[in-house]
């Protein structure tokens, strides 16, 4: 059986490769959700790996929940109502929780279909580019479920409250045009140029120091919950820990020699 996620390293980049194509990528196994902590913990340990691509294999970025399972009362779709609470907490909702501790950028190269918990997982990415052949749809509804991942986080802070609203009332799709329209990504290009513009993108936020990367990426996650004081707070406590960095030292000695 295939791995639920590849992951290979060059240089300071990692990219993570979903990789179960006869489900779509489907990410509510248990294996991918150990698969995606074991990454998460891993990368946070090697301070060379700056910068991730997530990404699908085959034609799909991820379809979200293993319909099929729900259809036919496999695994956790066929718990009673207390179980089933519980599978979601030790479950599926711990790739948001993992993801929020992930240290390192991640961007989410969205090659096809992300649907339900896997447009969630795209929107958990720090920068999203997206192929031309790329949808996004918030499509819990459409079969009687609610984001059950995170999604009602996530959505409202990537694209807003009316738009996150539209979508996941409707559980329409969202083409790469309109997602690029709507601040969802940040670029859409041909699907041969995405894994391509993706490495170029990873390239140039590896150029830059490993701590600062981190402790920068910390304060952008905190400002999203933090009133400003805190983030301040948090700011002044991280800036003397960087000026101390010997990267920082030898960025400015650098400076100084031009």
């Amino acid at each position: 059986m295939d791995s639920p996620l590849d992951v290979t390293t060059t240089g300071g980049v990692q990219v993570w490769t979903l990789n179960q194509t006869e489900t779509g990528n489907a990410i509510t196994d248990l294996s991918f959700v150990e698969a995606i902590e074991r990454a998460v913990d891993e990368a946070n340990e090697n301070l060379e790996v700056r910068a991730i691509v997530l990404t699908g294999a085959g034609k799909h970025f991820s379809s979200g929940g293993n319909v099929k399972e729900m259809a036919d009362g496999q695994g956790m779709f066929g718990l009673d109502e207390r179980a089933q609470r519980r599978a979601y907490i030790a479950g599926i909702q711990r790739v948001p929780r993992a993801l929020s501790r992930l240290e390192v950028p991640i961007i989410a190269a969205v090659n096809g279909a992300a649907v339900g918990a896997g447009c969630d997982l795209a929107m958990m990415c720090d920068i999203r580019i997206a192929s031309e052949k790329a949808f996004f749809a918030e499509s819990f509804v459409q079969i009687g479920l609610i984001p059950g991942d995170g999604g009602s986080w996530f959505l409202p802070r990537a694209v807003g409250y009316e738009r996150a609203a539209e979508m996941t009332f409707t559980g329409d799709r969202v083409d790469a045009a309109t997602a690029l329209e709507w601040g969802m990504v940040s670029r859409v290009v041909g699907l041969d140029d995405l894994l391509p513009a993706a490495h170029e993108l990873a390239a140039r936020i590896t150029k830059n120091p490993s701590h600062s990367l981190r402790m920068a990426k910390r304060l952008l996650q905190e400002s999203r919950t933090s009133p400003l004081d805190t983030v301040l707070g948090m700011a002044a406590a991280m800036q003397p820990l960087a000026h101390r960095d010997p990267e920082h030292q030898s960025r400015l000695d650098r400076w100084r020699s031009r």
